[in-house]
C-alpha cells in the first residue's frame, strides 16, 4: 500500500475530530500520516494486534482521547509523558506489567481502564477495579499519584546514582592526581638521582686528575730532587779536583811568585845602584866604575843575545798562556 492510499484510506476514517482505526488488523501504528492530521484530537487503535507503540508517536501532543484497549502491547514508550493534552486513555486488555516513569507527567488525564493488564502489584493495587464511570476516574487521579511518587523515587535514584558517580569520578580524578603526583615525585627522584650520580662522577674525575697532578708534580719534585742530588755530587766532584789543581798549581804560583819579587827586588837595587853612579860623584869611585863596566858588559852581551831572549820571551808567553787556560778549565 503505497503512501497516498494510506493517507486517502485514514481520511475515509476520520469523523470531525476522531480518527477511527479500530479492527482494522493493524500491527504497527502510522503515526507519520497519522501527524499530517492535527484536528484528529481522538484516536481509535482498539482491537487491533499492535505489539508496541514507536517512540515517535509520543510526538503526536495533540491527542485528548486515545482507545489502546484489546491490544497485544506488552510496553508503552519511555516519552508517553510527552502527551501532555491527553484527558482519556483505555488501555483495556493488553499485557501490560509496567508503566514509563514519564506517565506521572500526563497532568491532564481525567480517565483511566487498565482492567485485564497483568499489573505488577503496587500498580495494579493503585489501579483499582475500573467497572464503572467513577472507578476508572478513581483510577487516573490514584495511578497519576502512583506514578509521581515513583518519578520522585526515580529521580532520587538519579539523584543517588548520579551522586555515586560524581563522587567515583571525585575518586578517579583523585586517584589520577595522586598517581600523577606520584610519577612526578617519581620522575623528580629520578632525575635527583641522575645528578648526583654525575656529580659523583665528576667528583671522581676530578679526584682522579687531582690524584693524577699530585703524582705528575711528586714525580716532577723528585726529579728535580735527584737532579740537585746529581748537580750536587757533580759540583762536588768538580770542586774536589779545582781544589787538588789548586792545590796543585799552589806551590807553583808560590815559587812564581817567589821568584818575580827577587827579580823585581834585584831590578830595582841595580836600578838604583846604577842611577846612583851614574848621576852622582860617585861615579868616579870604584865601586860605580866596576858597576859601569858590568852593565856596559851586559849591555853588549844583550845585544849579542837577542834573538836568545826573544826565544825565551816566546817560551814564557806560551807558559803563561797554558797556565791561564789551565786555570780557566779548573774553575769551570
Amino acid at each position: 500500500m503505497s503512501k497516498s492510499n494510506k493517507v486517502l484510506n485514514l481520511k475515509d476514517k476520520i469523523s470531525d475530530n476522531e480518527m477511527d482505526l479500530s479492527l482494522c488488523n493493524l500491527t504497527e501504528v502510522p503515526f507519520k500520516e497519522l501527524a499530517l492530521f492535527t484536528k484528529a484530537t481522538i484516536l481509535d487503535l482498539s482491537c487491533n494486534n499492535l505489539p508496541s507503540l514507536p517512540p515517535e508517536f509520543c510526538n503526536l501532543t495533540h491527542l485528548v482521547k486515545l482507545d489502546l484497549s484489546k491490544n497485544q502491547l506488552t510496553r508503552l514508550p519511555d516519552d508517553l509523558g510527552n502527551l501532555t493534552a491527553l484527558q482519556h486513555l483505555d488501555l483495556y486488555n493488553n499485557k501490560l506489567s509496567t508503566l514509563p516513569v514519564s506517565f506521572s507527567q500526563l497532568r491532564s488525564l481525567k480517565w483511566l481502564d487498565l482492567k485485564d493488564n497483568p499489573l505488577d502489584a503496587g500498580l495494579a493495587k493503585a489501579a483499582g477495579d475500573c467497572l464503572d464511570e467513577k472507578q476508572c476516574k478513581q483510577c487516573a487521579t490514584r495511578v497519576l499519584k502512583h506514578m509521581q511518587i515513583l518519578q520522585e523515587e526515580a529521580d532520587r535514584a538519579r539523584e543517588k546514582r548520579l551522586l555515586r558517580e560524581k563522587e567515583l569520578e571525585k575518586k578517579r580524578e583523585a586517584k589520577k592526581r595522586e598517581r600523577e603526583a606520584r610519577e612526578k615525585e617519581a620522575r623528580k627522584r629520578e632525575k635527583a638521582e641522575e645528578k648526583e650520580k654525575r656529580r659523583k662522577e665528576y667528583n671522581a674525575q676530578v679526584a682522579a686528575a687531582a690524584i693524577q697532578e699530585q703524582k705528575q708534580q711528586q714525580q716532577q719534585q723528585q726529579k728535580k730532587t735527584e737532579e740537585r742530588k746529581s748537580k750536587k755530587k757533580n759540583g762536588q766532584a768538580s770542586a774536589g779536583k779545582k781544589s787538588v789543581a789548586v792545590a796543585a798549581s799552589k806551590p807553583c804560583r808560590s815559587v812564581l811568585g817567589l821568584l818575580f819579587k827577587l827579580s823585581l827586588l834585584l831590578l830595582l837595587g841595580a836600578g838604583i845602584l846604577i842611577a846612583t853612579c851614574r848621576l852622582t860623584e860617585l861615579k868616579r869611585e870604584d865601586v860605580c866604575v866596576s858597576v859601569d863596566a858590568a852593565l856596559d858588559q851586559s849591555l853588549t852581551w844583550a845585544r849579542k843575545q837577542e834573538g836568545v831572549v826573544r826565544h825565551l820571551l816566546g817560551d814564557l808567553s806560551a807558559a803563561v798562556k797554558d797556565f791561564l787556560e789551565s786555570m780557566q778549565t779548573s774553575k769551570s
